[in-house]
């Protein structure tokens, strides 16, 4: 959500992505859209004829084909596979805050930048909204944007002292219980030392991308996205203790589910889940591969944020001069 940490791309004399075409050489853009809206499904009719206007090829999932009126010269994908996104420079995605999050894990282990755009709420992850389709063309078209890294974390569950899964997030990973009438007993541990133990709803880790999704919902704070940190943020804690708390980047979170208490769940930027039994542990720490979001603004975060959440800002009157 910053526009200034930057891994340098944009200007239209070089590539824009990894392994991305030179000058002369075929173009192709990947696009993923929540076809379960009907602005989804105009707004991808737009891009595309946009995309191929301008000479660029166009790669789309064969499932979402079937709801999007194309052109035959779309390519079409059977699977959502990083090789999917071979000779792609860019990952266009269009949809909330869910889709984009779906192209993150699309993105991620192919290292293609994935430019989104927001067609939900609030969609933080989104660089355009939907009436800026014609300037995302554009921009796309003159390679006129940068691509920024985003620290992802890696999740191990361990039980009876072996690793049973592993996964990975962009915002974060919930410890949450699963029955509505037992509380979660947990204890927190950071860098192999405990830190405090209670009874709760659930424990959110959250990278500063995840600071503005669930772990802001569950009371934590708000981190600007070139702060590298890690966030453990308390659900309904029933303790007089229990405050979110950030680390350093290179720390270890842990969640321990207690024995005396009902198995939980593990949910992973809300789509990937798995069961936690009780004295299940849950240990987090920085990703080894980042995602690459693709930019078109330099706007401050904190514009961002004002603009987003629609922060009232009347009477300012800034520096003095």
């Amino acid at each position: 959500m910053t526009e200034e940490d930057t891994a340098g791309r944009g200007g239209a004399e070089e590539p824009a992505g990894p392994g991305g075409p030179g000058a002369g050489e075929e173009r192709t853009v990947f696009l993923l859209a929540h076809t379960g809206r009907p602005a989804a499904i105009r707004s991808a009719e737009l891009v595309v004829q946009g995309l191929l206007r301008s000479g660029l090829g166009v790669r789309v999932l064969r499932a979402e084909a079937a709801d999007l009126p194309l052109p035959p010269e779309v390519k079409l994908i059977d699977e959502a596979t990083p090789a999917a996104l071979d000779g792609c420079e860019l990952l266009i995605v269009l949809g909330g805050d869910g889709t984009l999050l779906r192209g993150a894990e699309f993105a991620r282990a192919s290292g293609v930048p994935m430019l989104g755009v927001n067609l939900g709420r609030v969609g933080f992850l989104a660089e355009a909204e939907r009436d800026d389709l014609d300037r995302v063309v554009d921009r796309v078209v003159s390679r006129s944007y940068e691509v920024e890294e985003r620290m992802t974390i890696d999740v191990a569950v361990h039980n009876n002292g072996s690793v049973v899964h592993t996964d990975w997030a962009l915002n974060e990973a919930a410890v949450q219980k699963v029955s509505p009438e037992r509380i979660l007993e947990v204890v927190l541990e950071i860098d192999g030392r405990p830190v405090t133990g209670f009874g709760c709803d659930g424990i959110v880790c959250a990278t500063p991308t995840g600071s503005t999704a669930y772990a802001f919902s569950a009371g934590g704070p708000v981190v600007w996205p070139e702060v590298e940190a890690l966030l453990m943020v308390p659900i309904s804690a029933h303790a007089l203790f229990a405050k979110p708390l950030v680390t350093s980047p290179e720390s270890v979170l842990a969640v321990e589910v207690q024995h005396n208490t009902p198995h939980g769940v593990l949910w992973c930027d809300g789509r990937r889940t798995v069961e936690l039994p009780p004295g299940a542990r849950v240990e987090v720490r920085r990703g080894a591969v980042p995602v690459r979001l693709a930019r078109l603004h330099h706007a401050s975060f904190t514009d961002r944020l004002v603009a987003k959440f629609a922060l009232p800002v009347s009477g300012w009157r800034g520096a003095p001069r």
